[in-house]
């Protein structure tokens, strides 16, 4: 409750504004109203009325009246006594019987809440997806009388799923996990129905001993103890892979009518398969669910394992407020339920390496020697290794990866990952060097073609005429070369090579598979495509880029992105060889240089817990207008060990909310705040009530509260 209000009276028998039959039983609702206004966070009280008594379910949607607008909501709950002393409205009407909101996911919602200082309605909104009502109609005829689910996990001898392997209990032998020391004790803990909880670096490996066949075996060995599993992984082309190997595994895709196997949720389906798949996990029709961000609420049966693949991708982190990330949603899922979890990458994040230092997860890695035998040679080409090449070595594609890959292509693909995309995605003046701006916003301008116009990539207006700022001058020159320009110098460069550029602006899109035979693709990170049989080699270039970034995260996602590229190339033992070219930091190089990500983990958050930064610490960022942010700092009750920096402008366009004296938009400022660990959830409650203060007053300006940021520069 907010400081300052009244406290709640007693309750008394609900009394209607409108002479309107109420239920006989549980006549009082209580409801989640759909609203952004943070000081709406609270369940509001209305009455079910008679006629709606069969229907007016927790969990269903539900149309409100709330002041002088129709509202929709969700219905949390029925009791018999209002605790409002006042009359109270009926509910106007139920939109749909089906209770999309579980129980399980509604206490999960609202952890979420809390965690990120967040209202219960924005976290619902990432949950449960638009109702599709043909969808819902057609489903409904088609999916059998299913029982509800069992309050225990079943038996260990339980049966597995439709068409899975019908083994007393998986073995590591075989399988992918028969490299990972403790694989095997992992499966047998999912197997016997426990929640072991690991955090997994994932090793290379062909058919049978990749990622997704590691992923699919633990959600055949959770089957086998009558349990269900969600799967989440960055994007759609990992949900084809993680689908295709639980299909290898025996594990049956979910059809209408069916009963077990596993569904797709992904938004690339479109609005009804996906609506159409949420019902088959809600019905108990599909038992494993598997997708992109959006399924990790998915609300499967019986959950007996989460599995939350390359946490280190930024597709995991939920754009919209309350900016929840999918790693700490099934930790709190895996946390409140009691399920297994596993969060897995070939790289390892510094969040992921503190739930194993605090113990809260084990790991799960192979040993030096299995490292070397499954990962391809891996040399990074400094400066110093250029220049004994002479002029060679001042090239973009010096002369020893241009033998690298050559060599490779006589034998199969190559794979040449670039850090951004476009032809010249920034460019300086030809005369002094300086970075070339926009005229209208100050932002870094670029050009998409040879012979194209310069374009701000902040505002998109064409640089028709441009001058440089500092020397007058007119001509441009490159400092950062994109995936485009990339692939147009290779084609010079090896004549006769068939080039495919893999990229969300290039042309063909991204790719997701690419045939065993010479070509070279070039492809910016997060968009390189699965060779069949691996890549012959691969060249890592414009490495300093990748570490060039003022960020807390640089180093990690630079391992991250290489890492990712080097996984698909095949081993030393069948000639696979990764070059990095750059003068790239050089803690990340030898971390990529060994296969080492574990490693780099640890000293990257011994660094950190002694330098008090994140996930050491408890960060939250406030961020908009200055007057606004210094309004919310203001009213914080902070915990003991929090600490106030800034506000400090930031680095952003100037945003519409606010203006100076003279009328000119406010540039955004932004004030860090830590706190330890232990008072992470105090901080998150001040700060839900400050925001909830700033709703009810509706005060000016901007302000955007984010808790546990990715970027706090």
């Amino acid at each position: 409750m907010l400081a300052g209000l009244p406290a709640a009276r007693a309750p008394r028998a609900p009394r209607s504004a409108a002479a309107v039959p109420i239920a006989a039983e549980l006549p009082v609702a209580r409801v989640c109203i759909d609203l952004p206004p943070a000081h709406l966070d609270r369940a509001f009280e209305y009455l079910v009325p008679a006629a709606l008594d069969d229907v007016a379910r927790p969990g269903t949607r539900i149309k409100l009246r709330f002041g002088r607008q129709d509202v929709d909501g969700f219905l949390l709950e029925r009791v018999a006594v209002a605790e409002h002393a006042g009359e109270l409205a009926p509910v106007r009407k139920v939109v749909s019987g089906e209770a999309v909101l579980t129980p399980e996911v509604r206490r999960l919602a609202r952890a979420v809440a809390d965690r990120y200082a967040g209202t219960l309605a924005d976290v619902l909104r990432l949950a449960i997806p638009p109702r599709h009502a043909r969808v819902e109609a057609e489903s409904a005829a088609a999916t059998p009388a299913l029982p509800g689910a069992p309050t225990a996990p079943a038996l260990p001898d339980a049966p597995a799923l439709p068409g899975a392997p019908t083994p007393a209990a998986p073995t590591p032998s075989g399988t992918a996990w028969a490299d990972h020391r403790g694989g095997g004790a992992f499966l047998a803990h999912l197997s016997a129905g426990h929640a072991p909880r690991a955090v997994w670096t994932a090793l290379p490996g062909g058919p049978g001993r990749g990622w997704a066949d590691a992923i699919a075996q633990a959600v055949v060995a959770t089957a086998l103890s009558g349990r269900g599993s969600l799967v989440v992984v960055p994007d759609a082309r990992d949900v084809d892979q993680v689908a295709a190997a639980l299909v290898s595994a025996g594990v049956a895709a979910w059809a209408p009518g069916a009963a077990g196997g596993f569904t797709r949720l992904t938004a690339d389906d479109g609005p009804a398969q996906r609506y159409r798949s949420f019902l088959a996990v809600l019905r108990g029709g599909a038992q494993v669910a598997i997708g992109t961000r959006a399924a990790a609420w998915a609300p499967v049966r019986d959950l007996g394992l989460v599995v939350c693949w390359d946490d280190s991708d930024d597709l995991h982190a939920e754009p919209r407020a309350p900016y929840p990330h999918v790693r700490e949603v099934l930790a709190l899922r895996a946390e409140l339920l009691g399920c297994a979890a596993l969060i897995g990458g070939h790289a390892r994040t510094t969040e992921a390496q503190q739930l194993v230092a605090a113990g809260w997860a084990q790991p799960l890695q192979a040993d030096r020697a299995t490292v070397r035998a499954r990962t391809p040679r891996v040399r990074a080409l400094t400066s110093i290794d250029l220049a004994r090449e002479g002029a060679a070595g001042a090239a973009r594609l010096p002369g020893e990866a241009w033998q690298a890959a050559r060599k490779a292509l006589a034998v199969g693909p190559v794979l040449v990952q670039v850090p951004r995309a476009g032809y010249l995605p920034a460019v300086a003046c030809a005369r002094c060097r300086a970075i070339a701006r926009c005229g209208a916003c100050h932002g870094p301008l670029a050009l998409g073609s040879a012979a194209g116009v310069p374009q701000c990539t902040w505002c998109g207006v064409l640089a028709t005429g441009w001058r440089c700022d500092e020397c007058g001058a007119g001509a441009l020159r490159s400092i950062r070369v994109g995936s485009d320009r990339t692939a147009e110098e290779l084609g010079r460069a090896f004549p006769g090579v068939p080039v495919r550029i893999s990229g969300a602006s290039s042309v063909a899109g991204v790719l997701a598979r690419v045939e065993d035979r010479p070509a070279l693709v070039v492809a910016t990170p997060g968009a390189e495509p699965v060779a069949d049989g691996g890549y012959a080699a691969a060249l890592l270039l414009d490495a300093a880029v990748s570490t060039a970034r003022v960020s807390l995260h640089t180093g990690e996602e630079a391992v991250h992105r290489w890492l990712t590229a080097a996984a698909l190339v095949r081993p030393a033992g069948e000639g696979g060889v990764v070059l990095l070219v750059g003068d790239a930091a050089p803690a990340p190089t030898q971390a990529l240089v060994r296969w080492d990500p574990v490693g780099f983990a640890e000293r990257e958050l011994a660094e950190r817990a002694e330098l008090a930064l994140p996930p050491a610490v408890r960060i939250a960022a406030v961020t908009g207008t200055r007057d606004a942010v210094l309004a919310v700092l203001a009213r914080l009750d902070l915990p003991a060990g929090a600490q106030v920096l800034g506000p400090v402008a930031v680095d952003e366009p100037a945003r519409p909310g606010a203006r100076d004296g003279g009328g000119t938009l406010e540039r955004p400022v932004r004030a860090i705040i830590r706190a330890p660990l232990p008072a992470g959830g105090a901080l998150a409650a001040t700060l839900a009530a400050s925001a909830a203060v700033r709703s009810l007053r509706r005060e000016t300006g901007t302000a955007r509260i984010q808790l546990d940021p990715r970027e706090m520069m």
